[in-house]
């Protein structure tokens, strides 16, 4: 795609600014009339920015700002002007136009208003593709985001164990992401097209959870006017995750017990058996063995959960991941509320690594909404020490690394652009990549 589509009549002034963005490295196409520049981008692909004389022979600038907010409203269009059009300007800036920039003037202020613009454009392409997704999807789906040892690992079970029947027990802390990966073992698994139904046991009330799980007959119970399907008849062929499964009460946990051995249940008030074909996952925060040596938990229920065990790490023991992560939620958060997705600072990416997390992903995605609703960090904690055990130097090659992976998500992974950010010599660059493990093209925009 050319960056920018450049539109003036005079050659001298065209030839100086292709000279100029050459040095810049901005890709540009120029033109001496709009209506050779709107030709082509009617046949070839459209610029992210467009910079425009207002007065021109044929087609006027203005005109042809019209004509692009009509068709291309996202498109920013910069106009130049000369002494007597600023009133025209003026005009064209209430019609939509990104700026404007009075003749004569500095290459470099132009080369400044230009490069802006592009990141612009990029970040409302990469809203519009994310609206597209989450239209399409109401979600962005399981994605497990992150590259550190113990991400990758926890993705390689998953692509293992996906595709078989067995039951699975998640552990990890709260906001880990334990309904994620429920998610994305259901979605790998051939039960993709079958129901994923989450319940949370501690939220449903003891007198009320076997008919939540199980359903019940018209008349069961005082109340029950009519019968009602359970969510195990409701996961029949797909996925049902039991999400703490510390709180269900003992004697729930009895008849779960049985269910997951017999694979049939009973709705409430009837005598007949309904034959499950489905897949649990269940999830707890706490340590469900120590549980049961205390008596709070069943322990045959215990083993009969513990046949495959994933552990969820903590977001404070893979910090490397959270610039990535910060970024995607980012993007979420842009899309979901139709604001700018501005990057982060590298002054406040320190604030997020040195933070503790204690409510891991969850509460970083909480934290990336209110960057974007407010435009700035807020409710962290004073900063923490990186983590325990770690000397200096591990400390601050950590947070180079974040540095540097951050700069190169800031610039869709161009080297020369990330050379620029972090003011740093190419064969810096690479050796810094080199020695922590990054690819350019991991961050690429698709």
């Amino acid at each position: 795609m050319s960056q920018v589509f450049f539109i003036d009549d005079e050659t001298d002034l065209s030839l100086a600014i292709e000279q100029s963005f050459e040095l810049a490295e901005i890709e540009a196409r120029f033109f001496s009339s709009a209506e050779d520049a709107l030709l082509a981008m009617q046949t070839d692909a459209l610029p992210s920015v467009i910079i425009t004389d207002i007065c021109l022979p044929g087609l006027s600038g203005q005109n042809l700002l019209s004509t692009v907010k009509h068709k291309h409203a996202d498109i920013p269009v910069i106009m130049i002007t000369g002494h007597g059009d600023i009133s025209m300007a003026v005009s064209a800036m209430h019609d939509g136009a990104y700026d404007f920039i009075e003749k004569p003037f500095a290459p470099e202020r132009l080369i400044e208003t230009t490069k802006r613009a592009i990141e612009k454009r990029q970040l409302t392409l990469e809203n519009e593709q994310l609206k597209r997704t989450l239209k399409a999807t109401q979600t962005l789906g399981p994605r497990i985001i992150g590259e550190t040892q113990c991400i990758q690992d926890l993705r390689d079970t998953i692509s293992h164990i996906a595709d078989t029947s067995a039951d699975i027990l998640l552990f990890g802390e709260t906001g880990t992401g334990k309904e994620l990966i429920a998610r994305s073992l259901h979605e790998q698994s051939p039960r993709r097209e079958q129901n994923f139904v989450a319940v949370n046991c501690g939220a449903v009330p003891e007198n009320l959870i076997e008919s939540e799980l199980y359903g019940h007959e018209k008349g069961a119970f005082t109340g029950a006017d009519t019968s009602r399907i359970g969510k195990f008849e409701y996961a029949q062929g797909g996925t049902l995750f039991l999400d703490e499964i510390e709180s269900m009460p003992m004697q729930a946990q009895i008849k779960l017990l049985r269910v997951l051995q017999e694979r049939v249940i009973e709705r409430v008030g009837s005598n007949q058996l309904l034959p499950l074909d489905i897949r649990v996952i269940a999830a707890t925060k706490v340590d469900l063995k120590q549980a049961a040596l205390e008596g709070t938990f069943r322990q045959d229920l215990y083993y009969r959960l513990n046949v495959v065990t994933l552990d969820l790490p903590p977001l404070r023991s893979r910090k490397e991941d959270i610039p990535a992560l910060f970024h995607h939620f980012l993007l979420v958060a842009a899309a979901r509320y139709g604001k700018a997705a501005t990057s982060l600072p590298a002054n406040e990416l320190h604030t997020l690594l040195s933070h503790d997390w204690p409510g891991n992903v969850r509460e970083l995605r909480n934290t990336a909404e209110r960057y974007v609703l407010l435009g700035k960090l807020s409710q962290l904690s004073e900063a923490q020490p990186m983590q325990e055990g770690l000397s200096l130097a591990e400390q601050v090659s950590e947070f180079e690394k974040s540095t540097v992976e951050q700069a190169l998500i800031d610039c869709h992974g161009s080297i020369k652009d990330t050379m620029k950010k972090l003011q740093v010599a190419r064969k810096t660059l690479y050796d810094k990549m080199q020695r922590y493990g990054l690819d350019k093209c991991d961050y690429k925009a698709d």
